[in-house]
């Protein structure tokens, strides 16, 4: 089992910047790749950045790519969502993923409980 604890979601003004992270813990747990998604209110959860454990490879939503970084620290198991130049249509509730496994290995997905980011015009 591994736990996802997300700390850094705020009220920010449109422009401003925050920075999320997201501390993995467990037992016995190979990461595979952690990202994030968020959800706004009547919509469905969407997908914004992941960053692969190994490599550090990172991919991003079209909409947030030149705004936001995904970035991580191998050895304290976290994740950081760097967020700059936000927009209104920024606001949601962001999810930390974390998905474990590989060669051989059963791959699982974990999920944050969430931190609210809000961006007032």
């Amino acid at each position: 089992q591994v736990q996802l604890v997300e700390s850094g979601g705020g009220l920010v003004q449109a422009g401003e910047s925050l920075r999320l992270s997201c501390a993995a813990s467990g037992s016995s747990f190979t990461m595979n790749v952690m990202a994030w998604y968020r959800q706004a209110p009547g919509k469905e959860r969407e997908f914004v950045a992941a960053i692969s454990w190994s490599l550090g490879a990172t991919d991003y939503a079209n909409s947030v790519k030149g705004r936001f970084t995904i970035s991580r620290d191998n050895a304290k198991n976290t994740v950081y969502l760097q967020m700059n130049s936000l927009k209104p249509e920024d606001t949601a509730v962001y999810y930390c993923n974390a998905r474990t496994g590989g060669p051989g290995l059963n791959f699982n997905d974990y999920w944050g409980q969430g931190t609210q980011v809000t961006v007032s015009s």
